[in-house]
């Protein structure tokens, strides 16, 4: 019964993982906004290209795998009867999750930085602004600058923190393949 649970488990978890990540990666991609005739998108900040790479790199990782799992808790045998794929399982889930956490890491980082950024420069340029043009109106409005951008770094820690909760079930997805590994001979040793 363990390794039936074990198998269901797994199974859930990738898909669960698939789909946040899929998530992720989609509300990232149609993150913009456009702002006096300007329009900024993810791809202008190379770390949330960065963190869409980490999030598509787990979508490909998750459907290779769900396959293989769903052989697996259907039928308790391996797909590929040799002691390699529980090896591949182990040591690609350790590398997958790497990767996803460096993505949230990267993600939060950035996010967080620019907000205080974006509000220092805001008051810096009001306050250039009403010294050199005496109050006259140019056509740049502060406040929807500031809006506009923070709705975007938003949007990038919304599809962070679904990142975020990939890596976790990754994670969790990870310790149940060293389980699965423990109960085959060991490819490596």
């Amino acid at each position: 019964m363990k390794i039936k649970a074990v198998a269901y488990s797994t199974l859930v978890l990738r898909i669960l993982t698939l789909l946040l990540l899929a998530a992720s990666a989609t509300y990232m991609f149609l993150n913009n906004y456009k702002l006096a005739g300007q329009k900024t998108t993810w791809k202008d900040l190379k770390t949330y290209r960065f963190v869409f790479a980490t999030a598509v790199i787990g979508v490909a990782y998750s459907l290779i795998q769900i396959p293989f799992a769903l052989y697996y808790a259907c039928t308790e045998k391996r797909l590929i009867r040799h002691s390699c794929l529980p090896e591949f399982d182990f040591y690609g889930d350790k590398l997958i999750s790497y990767i996803l956490a460096s993505g949230v890491g990267a993600g939060f980082a950035v996010s967080v930085e620019l907000k205080s950024v974006v509000d220092a420069v805001g008051t810096l340029i009001a306050f250039i602004l009403a010294a050199a043009t005496e109050n006259i109106d140019i056509g740049f409005n502060l406040d929807q600058f500031q809006s506009r951008t923070h709705k975007f770094l938003d949007r990038g820690i919304i599809a962070t923190i679904l990142l975020t909760i990939g890596f976790a079930f990754m994670a969790v997805t990870s310790v149940l393949s060293s389980v699965n590994r423990s109960q085959t001979k060991r490819f490596f040793g």
